[in-house]
């Protein structure tokens, strides 16, 4: 059964202390002015952080997924919009190019990625095409040996950022015999012509995760920037959404542990009545409860990461980890909610002031039911893999 090495350990402990000494001391300011600390991004990449995964060749360290997921996890626990940073960075920007990129493709990008010198994004999701990604709009036509791209996307993680360098762009390049759409995963380089960022967003929690829509209008990238085979960028970004789950399980147990640690300290220290407000049942057991999702949370994370690398390993079929997967997003997320729930009503008013962490882990964690598949998607995902009927 799946467990923590040594070496996870060590890790822990290396991005634990990074955390509290390169992103603690800034994460309030960088939350209130929505700022994207990009001179944060090299030193990540010095830890090693975005090249955990990634091959000795391409300046990586070969470790394993449930390597990423930790580090995403510490970093999670104190700043979200960081943790995403790296999630997406590595899940979305590095991966597909690692997993279905020719051998140029990996050496024109992997490098400065996996250094930290530079970003990649995934663009997906659209104004009208979310959870049904099958209904991609944006078109992607060969004229004169490029790709011509017309088309937009929403809500695209790392996109616009000083150093962001690519963008892995999914869009309808033609028909299937059955008549449903050819969809293919394309790299756009940065400031390639009729590539437009859009304004970036204004959300309602991780502030300083940079996060734009993007535009395509007769942009023209060369035809050897297909990524993967042609009509394979559904198939591809399957594949890659199940990782990518199991990440913002990481990253949302981050946050419920956070919540656990602030509400116990502060019911421990906090008194009404003459004594610890954590002498009552009513917090002790609102606390108690916290610590049992967070028991399960972990469990379900860290299960579905080491399947994931069992499945690597060829020792586990692909279909578990899409379950998995699943069920460690739906529960880590909606639990890591309702700890920040708790973690306010704990606090009372001191928890609705921003001078305290809690009502940032409140706003950040909403989208961690959203993003990489809804919490709906998630038990439609489970409920077919008990073989129920469609």
């Amino acid at each position: 059964m799946f467990e923590l090495s040594s070496e996870h350990e060590v890790l822990r402990s290396v991005v634990r202390k990074f955390a509290r000494n390169e992103i603690a001391p800034h994460s309030a300011e960088w939350d209130r002015e929505a700022r994207f600390p990009v001179d944060l991004i090299p030193k990540m990449g010095e830890l090693g952080l975005f090249g955990v995964q990634a091959p000795e060749e391409f300046g990586g360290a070969d470790a394993d997924f449930l390597s990423l997921c930790v580090a995403i996890e510490e970093l999670g626990r104190v700043d979200q919009s960081i943790g995403i940073t790296l999630s997406a960075g590595v899940g979305l920007g590095i991966n597909p190019i690692l997993a279905f990129g020719t051998q140029e493709q990996k050496e024109r990008w992997l490098p400065d990625l996996v250094a930290g010198r530079s970003l990649a994004a995934f663009g997906l999701t659209e104004p009208e095409a979310g959870s049904d990604a099958g209904g991609t709009r944006t078109r992607a036509r060969e004229e004169d040996d490029c790709w011509v791209i017309d088309g937009s996307k929403s809500f695209i993680t790392n996109s616009g950022t000083p150093i962001t360098s690519v963008v892995t762009v999914t869009a309808r390049t033609g028909e299937l015999p059955d008549g449903s759409p050819e969809i293919s995963a394309i790299l756009v380089p940065a400031k390639t012509p009729g590539f437009i960022v859009d304004p970036a967003y204004r959300k309602l929690g991780w502030h300083a995760s940079d996060t734009h829509g993007l535009t395509f209008a007769g942009c023209r990238v060369p035809v050897e920037n297909l990524l993967g085979e042609r009509g394979a960028g559904l198939r591809q970004f399957l594949q890659i959404l199940d990782e990518g789950r199991i990440a913002i399980s990481a990253l949302a147990l981050g946050l419920a542990k956070a919540c656990l640690d602030v509400a116990t300290q502060y019911a421990t220290t906090r008194t009404a009545f003459g004594r610890p407000i954590g002498a009552n049942q009513g917090i002790a057991f609102q606390l108690a409860d916290l610590a049992v999702a967070v028991e399960a949370a972990e469990a379900l994370t860290y299960k579905a990461a080491w399947l994931k690398d069992e499945r690597d390993a060829g020792r586990r079929p692909a279909k578990e980890i899409t379950q998995a997967a699943a069920v460690a997003k739906l529960f880590t997320t909606e639990a890591a909610v309702a700890a920040a729930r708790t973690a306010t009503q704990v606090l009372g008013g001191n928890g609705f002031m921003e001078e305290f962490p809690v009502a940032k882990y409140y706003r950040d964690a909403k989208i961690l039911e959203i993003g990489e598949g809804t919490s709906e998607i998630q038990r439609m995902v489970i409920s077919r893999g008990l073989g129920l009927p469609r």
